[in-house]
């Protein structure tokens, strides 16, 4: 059923995050830190940069090679959410009238910028993945917790991921039961369609109300606790601020520029 591949490829950014390799066993604050400047750095640029971009490949590439992590599987995360970046910069070349010339050949400067947006969004999206594939979300969560973000935030996050599960074991059911009932061949109508999403509604209010309870029983003050400690070692400290100082390097100083540069200089 392709509803339970689906289910159970969800889950699989959580499974990649418990192997044992270097990336893994860093310390969770770390890599959100360098991941979050990484980002920031990136969204940064002018909006027709595209030759600066291209070196901020060597951070998602060389944590996906020590993390042993499945590249095609990488991809097909990006590419589903892709429409989103298509649709933010695909009116881009009609609006944008400017041009850009590039030693004898000119480009429409909106075909830039959509290109850019590309970039960026490839760029933002892998390094979100893999830290997620590295440290999991929950890890993510507890080390933005750790790193002074409110505890009201951070555990709306867990919830959110958490229940998401709950809520499509509850799907997963409902649309078993439809296909038993149907033997797999008729066609859901909408008016079945309809039904089956209140069904699904009340459940999860009934649901959550439980959980509430229980946890109220349970003395929840509203921070989610977690019972692995996380100390930074020299190694994570290392990784961060060399990590840091590249992509600080990356920023101000364009490396095809420099590299365009040292060619001519050599070649006259």
């Amino acid at each position: 059923m392709k509803f339970d591949k689906e289910y159970f490829n969800i889950g699989r950014l959580d499974l990649l995050s418990y192997q044992d390799t270097p990336v893994h066993r860093l310390d969770p604050r770390a890599k959100v830190i360098t991941t979050l400047i990484f980002i920031l750095a990136v969204v940064s640029f002018p909006k027709y940069e595209i030759a600066a971009l291209i070196p901020f490949f060597l951070f998602p590439v060389l944590l996906i090679s020590f993390g042993d992590l499945p590249v095609g599987f990488l991809i097909k995360k990006i590419l589903i959410v892709s429409p989103f970046a298509v649709l933010t910069g695909m009116f881009n070349p009609l609006f944008d009238e400017n041009s850009i010339s590039f030693f004898t050949l000119t480009f429409s400067a909106g075909w830039i910028s959509f290109a850019s947006i590309l970039l960026k969004y490839t760029l933002t999206i892998s390094a979100a993945l893999v830290l997620i594939a590295t440290t999991s979300f929950p890890g993510m969560c507890h080390a933005l917790r750790k790193l002074g973000l409110p505890s009201l935030f951070v555990s709306q996050l867990l919830f959110l991921y958490r229940y998401l599960f709950v809520l499509m074991e509850e799907t997963m059911k409902i649309v078993r039961a439809h296909d038993m009932r149907s033997f797999g061949k008729q066609r859901m109508q909408s008016h079945t369609a309809a039904r089956i999403i209140g069904s699904l509604f009340l459940r999860t209010v009934e649901r959550a109300e439980r959980i509430y309870s229980a946890m109220l029983s349970r003395g929840f003050q509203g921070d989610v606790l977690s019972l692995r400690q996380e100390r930074i070692h020299s190694t994570d400290i290392l990784f961060a601020i060399s990590t840091i100082i590249v992509i600080g390097l990356f920023r101000w100083h364009s490396l095809p520029v420099m590299l365009g540069t040292l060619i001519q200089g050599a070649m006259l």
